[in-house]
């Protein structure tokens, strides 16, 4: 599938500051994002994919093992322009996003989690959130096994119903790691908390967008198994 540029040159937002304690076993004291994949960190790829897709920036939400991230960019230029805040505490999803807000120029702005390889369509993606009046539209991606994940229903008119709790199993649809979201949201987020948990599930109905991106290749690199599996998917659009 050919992933056509379709960010129109909106700020990127990474959320890359999690401790990565499932692949610390693997990693030891390597960044998750600086995990080795195909020759080169993950970083690398993602930064070069945002690049492709037309990013304007890319704001990097750091935090547990910063200093290594910082270092790895000050050797390794990015394809576009960065930059990064640093959580002093974890201070979880919501509220890494609220300490990199004052950065935020675009509306919306984009936000993906730092493990995970999405490769979709974005200006369909984009067009989606821009022709309803929702605060933020998840990108969705199918699965064979949601147990991992925790399940997203979305209904009809393309609006998101209700997130299910991990335990469930067999296919559906789940958060494929990137979600839109508006000005709205970002000037109202709490200064800790769960994104997903504490802002997107409590929103009034109608509000959350599910954009269903059949036949997206997507990854994330936060378990050993998946990890050692990223090289087959990282890099595929």
């Amino acid at each position: 599938m050919s992933v056509p540029a379709g960010l129109q040159g909106i700020n990127v937002a990474v959320l890359a500051g999690g401790l990565g304690t499932r692949v610390a076993g693997i990693l030891g004291e390597t960044p998750k994002v600086l995990a080795p994949v195909g020759g080169r960190t993950f970083l690398d790829h993602l930064l070069d994919h945002l690049a492709h897709l037309g990013a304007g920036r890319v704001i990097l939400c750091l935090g547990h093992l910063a200093d290594a991230v910082i270092e790895h960019l000050q050797a390794h230029p990015a394809p576009l322009p960065l930059q990064w805040v640093v959580e002093s505490e974890p201070l979880g999803t919501a509220g890494a996003l609220a300490l990199a807000r004052p950065l935020f120029d675009s509306d919306p702005v984009l936000v993906v989690n730092g493990d995970t390889w999405l490769a979709a369509d974005f200006a369909a993606f984009l067009v989606r959130h821009h022709s309803q009046p929702v605060a933020a539209t998840l990108l969705c991606v199918p699965v064979p096994d949601i147990a991992r994940y925790g399940a997203v229903e979305i209904d009809d008119q393309g609006h998101v119903l209700a997130f299910s709790e991990k335990g469930g199993n067999g296919p559906g649809w789940i958060n494929g790691g990137a979600m839109l979201l508006s000005k709205t949201i970002l000037d109202g987020l709490p200064g800790r908390g769960s994104l997903e948990r504490d802002v997107l599930a409590v929103l009034p109905p109608g509000q959350l967008g599910g954009f269903a991106a059949d036949g997206a290749k997507f990854i994330d690199i936060g378990t050993p198994e998946t990890l050692r599996l990223a090289d087959t998917v990282v890099g595929q659009a």
